[in-house]
């Protein structure tokens, strides 16, 4: 256990590299209540929120989810999030632990429109149930289909015994599966009947360890980390989520900024050598001279070889391109791939 954000927060059970072959093959729960959670109600919700996201929120029916983040005004992401279309005018949003009153402040600040708000971070709890067995493990738990929900798609139904549950088919480690939104007092009976439902399917509990290592073989952002107050969603290769069909914060530049071309890319790379790349060692050309910074590596579990995130120089982030990651005294040579570094 390790303090994050305030909450004593679960880092692994039995092992990362368990952990993370068991949501891989089989279903694993994940705690992740830490999230997050704004209600933005009324007839302006819509207008604050496209206002503030970067995404075009427009497109969302009731039972959809959409990725999208908070630009600043500088070029920079205050934070990622998922947007939640719960009903014709109340949206569920829902923001990074670390991030909770910060986004609160600024979402509150461009609210010239009226738009209720309200911060239901401390009532909900939040289970993320992954892996490609998780829709056969949890159908015992719920009088839904599951396995109709689609990707990116949510209900409102039963699930554990408790009614009134969002079940989201959204999750961090591009194994499938869904996440469990309910109230802090019921959220150990949906845990405990989770476990139970899959037990015969080797459940397990899972750390926030393994979570890291799934969500980086998916070339997925952590915010703090790949993207923050200083990265464009541009740079990042968030491009897809950043729509110019409408106004929002910094958009003009930002779409500037997309027709010129970035000066620099987040690129994945896999390590040509043994080694393990981590988080701020320097990547350097062939010839020694800096040119970035590694903002995500680890010990790819499922690969079995040395995988990470970092930005560099356009004129270096093509598919193929080599470039080196200083590990202590050694320049470890890499290779510049196409994400997601794991294909399931």
């Amino acid at each position: 256990m390790v303090p994050f954000a305030g909450y004593n927060m679960p880092v692994q059970y039995e092992g990362v590299t368990i952990e993370h072959e068991t949501v891989r093959n089989a279903v694993g729960v994940f705690d992740v209540s830490h999230m997050g959670e704004f209600l933005i109600e009324g007839p302006n919700a819509l207008e604050l929120i496209q206002k503030v996201s970067s995404n075009d929120a427009s497109k969302l029916t009731i039972g959809k989810a959409q990725y999208s983040c908070l630009p600043n005004e500088e070029g920079g992401i205050v934070d990622d999030l998922i947007i939640y279309k719960v009903k014709e005018e109340t949206y569920l949003l829902v923001v990074n632990a670390s991030n909770i009153e910060k986004d609160w402040n600024w979402i509150s600040s461009k609210n010239d429109v009226g738009a209720e708000m309200r911060d239901l971070s401390e009532d909900y709890s939040l289970l993320a149930i992954q892996g490609p067995k998780a829709v056969e493990a949890m159908q015992s738990l719920s009088s839904y289909d599951l396995s109709s929900i689609a990707f990116y798609n949510f209900i409102v139904g039963d699930f554990a015994g408790i009614e009134h549950v969002i079940i989201s088919a959204t999750g961090y480690t591009g194994s499938g599966g869904f996440e469990i939104y309910c109230k802090n007092s019921e959220v150990k009976q949906v845990w405990d009947k989770v476990l139970e439902a899959g037990a015969d399917y080797g459940i397990k509990p899972i750390g926030l360890a393994a979570r890291d290592t799934l969500r980086l073989e998916m070339g997925y952002c952590l915010y703090g980390n790949d993207i923050d107050d200083t990265t464009s969603p541009i740079e990042a290769g968030l491009g897809w989520i950043t729509k110019f069909s409408k106004t929002f914060t910094n958009s003009e530049a930002l779409k500037n900024e997309k027709e010129l071309g970035p000066k620099r890319k987040l690129v994945g790379f896999e390590l040509n050598e043994r080694g393990i790349p981590r988080h701020g060692y320097d990547i350097v050309d062939a010839n020694g001279h800096k040119i970035g910074n590694v903002t995500s590596g680890t010990m790819s579990p499922s690969l079995g070889k040395g995988i990470g995130l970092g930005y560099v120089p356009t004129a270096f982030s093509e598919i193929g391109s080599e470039i080196f990651i200083q590990i202590r005294k050694n320049p470890i040579p890499a290779t510049i791939v196409k994400l997601p570094f794991y294909k399931d």
